[in-house]
C-alpha cells in the first residue's frame, strides 16, 4: 500500500487543498516545515518517511496559467532519487510528452483537463502514465467515454473525488471499490478524504494499490509508524 504525498503548487508555493475549491486555497501552513517552499515541504515531509514519489498539482497550469517549471525542476534536483506525477493541466498527448522528457517525471493525466478521448486512447500504452478519473459530487469531469471504456485507461488509474480533498470527509470506498471491480488487474489509487491508518486500512482491504494524502500527514493523523506498517 503506497502513500504519496501531495503537494498543491500555486505560485511558487505549496497551498492547502481543501474540496477543490482552487481559487481559495492558501500557502499552507504545516508543522513539518518553517514556510510553504515546495522543496522545504518536501523535505518535511521526508522526515515522516522515505515516499518514493511525490504528487504534484500546478494549479496554475491546471488553470491554464503559467506553469511552475522552476518550482518542480527544484524538486527534482533536490530528491534525485524520487519520483514525481505531475499533473499540469495536460489537455493533448504532446502535453504529456512534454512533462515526462524528465526521466522521473509521470504525466498525471486529469480527465478534467484533456480535449477528448483520443488523448487517452493515445496514452492508454504508456508506462509513464497515470490517468486521473475526476469526480466532483456523483458527476464525472471529462469525455463521458474515458469513464465507460476501461480500455482507454492505462495500468496506474487514480481516483480522484475532488470534494472530499482536505475535508475529513473519509475516501469514497463505494466508487472506488466500483473501479476496481472494472480495472482488469490495473492499479487503483484513491485521492480524497484519507483521514488516518483505519481509511488506509480499509482501502488496501479494498485492493487499493496506493493513497494521494496531503491533510493527514501534515496534521499528524498518519504518523511515521503508520507509514511503516503500510509500507
Amino acid at each position: 500500500m503506497q502513500i504519496i504525498p501531495v503537494l498543491d503548487i500555486k505560485g511558487g508555493r505549496v497551498v492547502r487543498g481543501v474540496m477543490g475549491d482552487r481559487a481559495n486555497y492558501r500557502p499552507i501552513e504545516t508543522p513539518l516545515a518553517e514556510g510553504a517552499a515546495p522543496v522545504d515541504v518536501a523535505r518535511g515531509l521526508m522526515t515522516l518517511g522515505d515516499f518514493r514519489r511525490f504528487y504534484i498539482a500546478d494549479l496554475d497550469a491546471i488553470e491554464g496559467g503559467p506553469a511552475n517549471d522552476a518550482a518542480i525542476a527544484e524538486l527534482g534536483a533536490a530528491f534525485p532519487q524520487t519520483e514525481f506525477w505531475i499533473d499540469a493541466g495536460v489537455r493533448t498527448s504532446a502535453d504529456a510528452a512534454r512533462i515526462m522528457t524528465a526521466p522521473r517525471h509521470v504525466a498525471a493525466i486529469g480527465s478534467e483537463s484533456i480535449v477528448d478521448a483520443g488523448v487517452a486512447r493515445d496514452l492508454a500504452g504508456e508506462a509513464r502514465v497515470v490517468l486521473s478519473l475526476d469526480f466532483r459530487g456523483d458527476s464525472f469531469l471529462g469525455p463521458a467515454e474515458i469513464l465507460n471504456d476501461a480500455a482507454l485507461w492505462p495500468q496506474q488509474v487514480i481516483v480522484m473525488t475532488l470534494a472530499r480533498v482536505g475535508s475529513g470527509a473519509g475516501p469514497d470506498l463505494e466508487r472506488l471499490n466500483a473501479i476496481v471491480a472494472r480495472a482488469s488487474g490495473r492499479a487503483v489509487f484513491a485521492a480524497g478524504g484519507v483521514r488516518d491508518a483505519t481509511d488506509v486500512a480499509a482501502l488496501a482491504k479494498a485492493g487499493i494499490a496506493g493513497a494521494l494524502v496531503s491533510t493527514a500527514l501534515h496534521d499528524g493523523r498518519l504518523a511515521p509508524a503508520d507509514l511503516q506498517r503500510f509500507a
